[in-house]
């Protein structure tokens, strides 16, 4: 068998041999055959040929040169250096769990929401989040130098533990030098320098100064001193913008000055960052190519009009994906005229409320309404409660307008001017009624959120009902807990995953006051309220997070299976 085995080897040893063999035959055979081909060039007549000729150059589709001709000396790189701070620390990335992520083309740290501001959610975290919770706000983490967690700037040019040095892009909108940009892009900046396209290479730029920030729209205004007129950009109306027209983006990507990138208008209103953050961030979505360095850049028509300023990227890699974020221009000019004026920021109007947004549609069902805004908190000594509005109205107008939703009221609300009134129309247990509200500075309308109430970790008391339909176990409000929030009702002790209660968001130690707008302060009115509940009905929960229990009543709600 070996001997059969080894004759076998040696047959195919030796036709591999052969097929080799013949290839080099092959390839010197060829190489011989080329030789003489090339021996004969000189008796070879090519009378007939006719010699090429570069072409005269043929203007084709160019509009995207011509813009990017006009609008490209106005965009500027900015550059600006942090210094290192004594006992400071380096902020770890929290961001770890790989989930894709709008980021800031930059690299500035983000800023938390500060936990309920007007017209907002009441909460940074709403209630039943929880770990959910933070994997949204996780989900929305802003670009800029977080990640890595080595204290360099976006462009990696700072030293870990020295100056930090960072880029962004910005465009100049009056030539005596005021140039807009992105509040990220110079927050934390001691020394802030801006290049020009005329700036030659090397030459770190031109030292400019804050002229005011917002970091609501995350938009800044700064200054460079010039000896003569600058060139500008001209600004265009967004509105007018529509999903599928073209944009150029313009800026500084990876320290590669007037870098210019086309796409279209991907969608409009686009809001990256859940709840009170991102109240005045309704974003133009693009695919035009933006990348670290961009933030603060122009995204433009085919009209060469600024429509946006390039803020955010959405992203699973820290680069472009196809996905970027700008500021619209008509929210980019009024803040600019505001940052521009004595005071160099920016006045909103707040009557003091708060309120949930995206309401389950069974919200709406057991409370009688389909548009509006349901009211969850109401701010002590501020406009809404002087004029007698309370949590659990619906607003419905605003002078005489009708409002849609919770975005629409933010925009005739904070636009109003401070100490101007307004007419709100509203409907409280089924009646409609009318109030006239003094607009307060949103600034000074709502102090910080307050934290409290120790969950105690006692057991569960009995509760049939509420586990066997809803899947929750409640108890009631422990009396300490009780007087040190005021807050009346049945405390969640344990919800069962995959449950009812757990699908629509209820969580462990959330206080539950009203069931379908019937006040719960006991265990026997709960269970009372849910034995009536029948597969198919629409149950909607008033519940208060008893840690900030001035952040106000929340609503949670659905349909029993």
């Amino acid at each position: 068998m070996n001997s059969l085995l080894e004759r076998f080897r040696v047959r195919h040893l030796a036709s591999v041999f052969t097929i080799l063999a013949t290839l080099s035959v092959g390839v010197l055979v060829g190489s011989v055959m080329t030789h003489g081909v090339k021996g004969k060039e000189a008796q070879t007549d090519s009378s007939d040929a006719t010699p090429l000729k570069i072409p005269n150059p043929v203007t084709l589709s160019n509009t995207f040169s011509q813009i990017a001709k006009q609008v490209g000396p106005a965009v500027v790189n900015i550059n600006t250096e942090t210094l290192p701070k004594q006992q400071g620390t380096k902020r770890r990335n929290p961001h770890g769990r790989g989930m894709p992520m709008p980021n800031r083309p930059d690299g500035a740290v983000p800023n938390t929401p500060d936990g309920g501001d007007e017209e907002g959610d009441g909460s940074a975290q709403g209630p039943g989040q929880g770990q959910d919770g933070q994997n949204f706000q996780d989900f929305f983490n802003h670009f800029f130098g977080g990640g890595g967690g080595n204290g360099d700037g976006e462009d990696g040019m700072g030293d870990g533990g020295g100056v930090r040095a960072s880029l962004g892009s910005g465009f100049i909108v009056d030539p005596r030098g005021y140039i807009l940009t992105n509040n990220h892009v110079v927050e934390k900046a001691d020394k802030i320098y801006v290049k020009l396209s005329t700036d030659p290479d090397g030459d770190m730029g031109r030292p400019a100064r804050v002229i005011g920030t917002d970091k609501d729209t995350d938009l800044a205004v700064i200054k460079i001193d010039a000896n003569a007129p600058l060139p500008t950009v001209k600004l265009g109306n967004s509105d007018a913008a529509q999903v599928g027209d073209w944009v150029i983006a313009i800026g500084s990507p990876f320290t590669l000055s007037q870098t210019v990138t086309a796409g279209i208008v991907s969608a409009k209103n686009r809001t990256i960052q859940p709840g009170a953050a991102g109240q005045f961030q309704h974003f133009i979505q693009t695919d035009a190519a933006i990348n670290p360095g961009n933030s603060g850049g122009p995204l433009v028509n085919m009209a060469g009009e600024v429509v946006g300023v390039n803020t955010a990227i959405y992203t699973q890699s820290a680069g472009y994906q196809g996905v970027g974020f700008a500021m619209p221009s008509n929210t980019v000019i009024s803040t600019y005229n505001d940052l521009i004026g004595a005071t160099h920021k920016v006045t909103r109007g707040s009557i003091g409320i708060s309120f949930q947004p995206n309401l389950p549609s069974a919200v709406g069902r057991v409370y009688g309404f389909k548009t509006g805004v349901l009211i969850n908190a109401v701010q002590p000594g501020q406009p809404a409660e002087k004029a007698g509005l309370k949590a659990g109205d619906i607003l419905t107008s605003v002078d005489g307008k009708k409002v849609k939703d919770g975005d629409e009221l933010v925009t005739e609300i904070a636009n109003r001017k401070i100490g101007s009134s307004v007419r709100l129309g509203y409907v409280r247990e089924g009646r409609e009624a009318a109030a006239s509200v003094t607009i307060g500075d949103r600034s000074k309308v709502f102090a910080p959120g307050e934290t409290s109430a120790n969950r105690s970790d006692n057991a569960p008391g009995p509760d049939d009902a509420g586990q066997t339909k809803l899947g929750m176990a409640v108890r009631d409000v422990p009396s300490d807990l009780a007087t040190k929030t005021g807050l009346r009702g049945v405390q969640i002790q344990a919800v069962k995953p995959g449950s009812f209660a757990d699908e629509i968001g209820l969580a462990n130690g959330l206080i539950v006051t009203q069931i379908n707008k019937q006040p719960i302060s006991t265990v026997d009115q709960f269970r009372s309220a849910i034995n009536g509940l029948k597969s198919g009905s629409d149950v909607v929960f008033q519940v208060v997070d008893p840690r900030q229990p001035k952040g106000g009543i929340n609503y949670v709600g659905g349909t029993l299976p």
